[in-house]
């Protein structure tokens, strides 16, 4: 879910927007704007927009762009490299579209300005060495070129920050910032990966509460990137996720924590943890475990116990983090460890949310493993019943 990756927040934009071209394609509005959390509503409220009740038949490379029907739908990407010399850096890229009406065809026969989809994108890179999280926004109007996705050839843009297919299984990510930027090619090993049962992704259990989401893991990736005046010679492993839908976390749900390891002998684990007010975790929380051979088999949240160990706390947002993490997964023989590859990796942006790079070790069937990847938690500086 990035993920679930699942979006930590949404773009609210009052009915009172007027958007106005400026020179070099900026965008500003007149009249009221503003990015707020949005509260959770009845299933039923946002009927005119698709819902998912059921697995549906997935077609690549179609599904690989946007679906437009659908409220909210993210491309989430996040790696973890090392230079030549071996100093580690993680890096996230993550493109949100965000329908703000269902209806389409009104936009786009009058103008190619006007748009009812937004988009938004964030771009971090962890320098661990230096102990430095670089962090960035962006938001677009889905109009103009500005921003958007399509599927053959795949590409998803906002400006000059973009994923592009470059050949058959290859993807380039280009991403730059001021201070920051990236450039690496990923190489797929591994077939798109459906989430939950056949990318039918459960949330809650409201009817259509759900999502279709699926995953390209195991990518191999080689590039560079880019801090301050110095540029480094990089390779490693990225990990992408796509996921559209018209739902909400159900009432009394904070928020979620999110995992997603990629293991050196080749297997792949995504759990999400969705936390509710009164300190249990919904059942709806879920993961897949992905052997070498690329079988997929369905978690269930009783089917782990996830322990806390230890806790940070944001000196900019005063929010207490999970800080290491006991993982057991009977039926896996699996049992891991594993912290954040630096503690601050958390973003302030139009929300707050910490999602970092991270490493884990342990044991599986009496071999030991480690595996580095990513965690996003969100809902410790606000709750989030929110539209996903």
């Amino acid at each position: 879910m990035k993920k679930l990756s699942i979006l930590a927040f949404l773009l609210v934009l009052t009915a009172s927007i007027t958007f106005t071209l400026l020179p070099q394609s900026k965008v500003t509005a007149t009249g009221k704007a503003s990015v707020e959390w949005l509260e959770a509503q009845p299933v039923e409220s946002e009927s005119s927009f698709s819902r998912v009740y059921e697995p549906q038949e997935m077609l690549f490379p179609r599904d690989l762009g946007s679906h437009d029907d659908y409220q909210t739908e993210w491309w989430y990407y996040t790696g973890n490299l090392e230079s030549d010399s071996g100093r580690p850096f993680g890096f996230q890229l993550t493109i949100f579209r965000r329908a703000l009406t269902p209806d389409t065809a009104v936009f786009n026969e009058s103008s190619s300005w006007r748009s009812n989809q937004v988009y938004f994108a964030h771009f971090t890179v962890s320098d661990v060495e230096e102990e430095s999280f670089y962090f960035k926004e962006r938001f677009s109007r889905g109009a103009a070129g500005l921003a958007g996705a399509k599927a053959s050839p795949y590409q998803v843009w906002l400006e000059d920050w973009s994923a592009t297919e470059i050949a058959p299984g290859q993807v380039q990510l280009v991403a730059k910032t001021d201070d920051v930027a990236l450039n690496v090619t990923l190489q797929e090993t591994f077939p798109p990966i459906l989430q939950g049962d056949r990318g039918y992704s459960v949330k809650g259990p409201e009817p259509g509460n759900a999502s279709i989401y699926y995953s390209i893991i195991q990518q191999q990736t080689e590039g560079t990137v880019t801090v301050g005046e110095e540029t480094y010679a990089v390779t490693g492993l990225t990990w992408k996720d796509h996921e559209y839908s018209t739902s909400s976390l159900s009432p009394g749900t904070l928020g979620w924590d999110w995992f997603s390891l990629q293991f050196d002998q080749g297997t792949a684990l995504m759990l999400y943890v969705l936390r509710k007010e009164d300190g249990t975790i919904a059942p709806s929380s879920a993961g897949n475990f992905i052997s070498r051979e690329g079988e997929v088999i369905p978690l269930k949240s009783d089917d782990w116990q996830l322990e806390v160990l230890d806790t940070w706390k944001s000196p900019t947002s005063k929010g207490e983090y999970p800080s290491q993490w006991k993982l057991s997964i009977p039926q896996l023989d699996l049992t891991l460890t594993g912290k954040p590859m630096m503690a601050n990796q958390e973003l302030n942006l139009s929300t707050t949310y910490w999602e970092g790079a991270v490493e884990f070790q342990g044991q599986q069937q009496e071999q030991s493993v480690q595996a580095k990847g990513y965690v996003e938690m969100t809902g410790y500086t606000k709750g989030l019943d929110t539209v996903l």
